[in-house]
């Protein structure tokens, strides 16, 4: 099985090392000055789970492929329209897309590209950064999974093959005949740690430990759980209570990647996290305070971004 990693930053870069570790036929497909990088330096992991350095397989983009059997795209949402027009030469009649994205606008626009057929449903948990000179760091040595299946919860001879690929590489693997239920759940949650740590400029134990920060983050949780009831797709009872656990553990240094993006000046998945979700409360007819309010909070942020560019 051949397969196609849209880049080869923190995300993609990280699960498709572990991969090529193990023996996958792996190539990432990446930009030029991406691909020199690489290739003067290798692609390398700095883990807890073991560090690795690779010389990898490249596609840079524009260059001429045959399609691939799966493509993996692992992209941050800001970057999603520009990776549909570098890997649609790489999609033929039976590649299955296999997105790992936040939220859920990616699924309407993959599927708007490139039909129902190809796209699969994904969630990833990983948490990793690239440093300044191209390494990918793993910050944790906690969680590092790939939950995937195909969205009308079908075991599908396809899916059950791509499952049988992915497993025994370094990570958790898993096949979800409920992957939209998983997706929903993941994106209740960073929203909730989003809208709290953006809008209050903290980690979780920092807001925790102030008077009245708990209760807060409780309410962010509250907000976007109401609006995936709303929408369908009620979060379990086991995963809310882990959520409100996790978002109000005393001395937790967790935050969120767009809260350390905003601390380091770079751009913030605003829209697809956040906005996305705001809209979808609205024309519900849900009022949710603290999510417009660190909505339209980032919305200034990559505002000024843009006009710094």
């Amino acid at each position: 099985m051949r397969l196609l990693i849209v880049g080869a930053g923190a995300t993609g870069g990280y699960f498709g090392a572990r991969l090529a570790e193990a023996g996958r036929d792996v190539t990432f497909l990446v930009r030029q000055g991406r691909a020199d990088q690489l290739r003067r330096d290798g692609l390398r992991v700095l883990s807890p789970h073991g560090n690795l350095a690779l010389k990898p397989r490249l596609l840079v983009t524009g260059e001429p492929t045959e399609p691939f059997d799966v493509v993996v795209l692992a992209v941050k949402a800001f970057g999603l329209q520009r990776a549909l027009d570098h890997f649609a030469p790489a999609v033929g009649r039976h590649t299955m897309i296999l997105p790992f994205l936040n939220g859920m606008r990616h699924i309407d626009l993959l599927v708007e590209r490139f039909g129902e057929a190809p796209v699969l449903g994904g969630v990833c948990v990983v948490a990793t950064t690239l440093d300044r000179v191209g390494r990918i760091v793993q910050l944790t040595g906690g969680a590092q999974s790939l939950t995937y299946g195909e969205r009308d919860g079908a075991r599908s001879e396809r899916v059950c093959a791509l499952d049988e690929h992915l497993q025994g590489a370094g990570f958790d693997a898993r096949l979800s005949t409920v992957i939209l239920q998983d997706m929903w759940e993941k994106w209740v949650m960073l929203a909730s740690a989003g809208v709290a740590t953006c809008l209050l400029r903290g980690t979780i134990g920092e807001i925790e430990s102030t008077e009245g920060g708990a209760d807060l983050t409780l309410r962010c949780v509250s907000e976007t759980t109401a609006i995936a009831e709303a929408s369908g797709h009620p979060p379990r009872d086991a995963f809310v209570a882990g959520v409100r656990a996790l978002l109000t553990a005393k001395g937790s240094n967790v935050s969120t990647s767009m809260y350390r993006d905003m601390q380091n000046g770079l751009p913030v998945e605003v829209e697809h996290v956040l906005g996305d979700l705001l809209r979808r409360g609205r024309e519900l007819g849900l009022d949710t305070p603290l999510l417009e309010a660190a909505t339209v909070k980032l919305r200034i942020y990559q505002s000024r971004l843009s006009h710094k560019a």
